[in-house]
């Protein structure tokens, strides 16, 4: 491998190895053959047999994907693998590989950018095989702003420059006609605005940013603090519950608005942004819902009260306690309520929704509907393992407390699983959500959701996982799963949700996280060179977009 020029001639280093028979139990990336670690990464299979710089263009040609299948690197199962030592001439290694595979991603951000900028841009999305713009999210340019920070990331200044451009001339809130989800444009739209405001300090940003806190903030006009789900952002607009269910607030959209107003509060100087976001999340943990498991409703009108019994870590539920351990974060880990909070919560969740399957013995978190287990477990319920690494690496009683070892193994439990998520189907292609059944001989299926929407939560538990553990198999599983949409996804325009994971029959949607979340961290996890770091100095928001942690912000003034 040669980097000069980015110039490979084959066999390369950028595709997973097979080097084994696939059909063993395990494949193990660690053993005493004479091999090195370099060496076993590669291999033959979907190798590419050129790349080079044309014209400042990077071309390639590789071969087919083939997931590899189910079952392979069985020691990561349970969550007490630790890998060896890596000597320095392998971690180098390693990284060129990485380097090389971080160039490829940042391609297909490119494709993805390149036709949206052609046949939507300032449309909230891409439909990317009918090749034109919908405004599906009230006309906001969700797209494009969502995209701000992956944008930065990847140094795409120009694309970047452009798009604040549109942002200072064309992006008006007060335009927006039908009534908007609150905690959708709070954490693709505000959170976008803030994020490209923290990476570049453009001013242009941070007045945006305002102009939409000022009219989300309407949301919180609910005599007991808890936000309404809709907002109209015009003026005289109102908030309301959102029709489906309208006298219940959902958990999500009430614990996932905190990290973007109280930074905005810190940007702007007006406390209002804090106050009214905190004061939502202390009234619902007022509540003290049992073992501190909340239900996906609570109800928002006249007296405040729990909604019923039915507890998700996917859907509705998933980001309320990923906030618990963030907004603990983003304050400088002071307000230990929150982490108290957070860390019943999980105790909560591994006592009693965390099971094993049969015959592999796959770690997964199950739901609970009236009251009964369901085995269900989301994709978007695969942000946990990162998040559960994130709060092991900073519990108040250290990463080697018998709490935080806890967290960590089950982290990496759920990592695998999730991966497995992928590496069962066809495509390498993970659903929308599986069942587990112990009486099927199987571990799971993908149920009735066999859909694959371009979702972002199992490569940001790889990401996350990688940048505190450095264990190189994440970034191997990650380039599987990146491999596998080059594959399946990718159109002339841009790339495509999947309506099946196993038939592959593209649809015709490309929503904005998949260039917001889902890109940025098969970046980030390659990337050498980032200057994010989770445990000291930024925060990211549940759309992925980073922010300096409060702490950082008062330190650069």
């Amino acid at each position: 491998l040669s980097l000069t020029g980015l110039t490979v001639q084959e066999p390369t280093l950028l595709y997973p190895f097979d080097r084994r028979n696939e059909t063993e139990s395990s494949n193990k990336l660690y053993d005493d053959e004479p091999q090195t670690v370099p060496e076993k990464m590669t291999g033959r299979h979907g190798r590419i047999l050129s790349v080079m710089i044309s014209d400042g263009k990077l071309l390639n040609q590789k071969e087919p994907f083939v997931p590899l299948g189910p079952y392979r690197y069985l020691e990561y199962r349970d969550g007490s693998f630790v890998p060896p030592h890596l000597s320095a001439r392998e971690r180098q290694e390693l990284d060129e590989i990485a380097s090389a595979r971080c160039s490829l991603v940042k391609r297909a951000m490119e494709h993805a950018w390149q036709g949206y900028s052609r046949y939507a841009f300032g449309k909230d999305e891409l439909l990317p095989l009918s090749k034109r713009g919908q405004d599906n999210w009230g006309g906001m340019g969700t797209t494009l702003v969502d995209s701000l920070s992956t944008l930065w990331q990847m140094g795409m200044k120009e694309d970047f420059w452009k798009a604040r451009d549109w942002v200072r001339d064309h992006l008006d809130f007060s335009k927006v006609k039908q009534a908007v989800s609150v905690f959708e444009t709070c954490i693709r739209n505000l959170g976008g605005l803030l994020s490209a405001y923290d990476l570049s300090g453009d001013e242009v940003f941070l007045r945006k940013a305002d102009d939409l806190g000022q009219r989300l903030i309407k949301a919180f006009e609910n005599p007991n603090g808890i936000p309404f789900g809709e907002v109209e952002l015009f003026e005289g607009g109102h908030a309301s519950n959102t029709g489906w269910h309208a006298n219940k607030a959902v958990l999500s959209e009430i614990g996932t608005l905190q990290i973007e107003f109280r930074y905005l509060a810190h940007v702007t100087g007006k406390e209002e942004y804090a106050t009214k976001a905190m004061r939502a999340l202390d009234q619902l943990l007022s509540l003290n819902a049992e073992n501190g498991l909340y239900p996906t409703y609570i109800y928002n009108l006249d007296d405040l009260r729990l909604g019923g019994s039915d507890i998700s870590l996917g859907a509705m539920g998933d980001s309320f306690y990923e906030y618990l351990l963030k907004v603990w974060l983003q304050g400088g880990r002071r307000e230990m309520k929150y982490r108290r909070m957070y860390d019943k919560s999980i105790k909560g969740v591994l006592d009693k929704l965390t099971h094993m399957s049969r015959p592999n013995y796959l770690t997964y978190v199950a739901e609970l509907k009236n009251g009964q287990v369901i085995h269900k477990m989301d994709h978007l319920s695969c942000f946990l393992g990162g998040n559960l690494a994130l709060g092991a690496y900073t519990h108040p009683d250290g990463l080697l407390s018998r709490e935080a070892q806890r967290q960590l193994k089950t982290g990496k439990q759920l990592a695998y699983t999730c991966y497995q998520m992928y590496a069962k189907t066809r495509s390498g292609l993970a659903p929308e959500f599986v069942q587990f059944s112990k009486s099927s001989g199987d571990d799971f299926s993908k149920g009735s959701a066999a859909y694959y929407i371009l979702r972002p939560e199992t490569a940001e538990t790889f990401f996350i996982l990688y940048h505190l553990t450095k264990d190189p198999i994440y970034r191997e599983w990650s380039w599987e799963l990146f491999q596998a949409i080059e594959e399946h996804c990718k159109t002339d325009a841009a790339y495509a949700s999947i309506r099946n994971v196993d038939t592959m029959q593209k649809d015709d949607r490309m929503e904005s996280f998949f260039l917001a979340e889902t890109l940025k961290y098969l970046y980030l996890i390659q990337d050498n060179d980032n200057n994010l770091d989770l445990l000291d100095t930024h925060v990211f928001n549940t759309e992925a977009h980073p922010l300096r942690l409060l702490d950082s912000l008062n330190q650069s003034r």
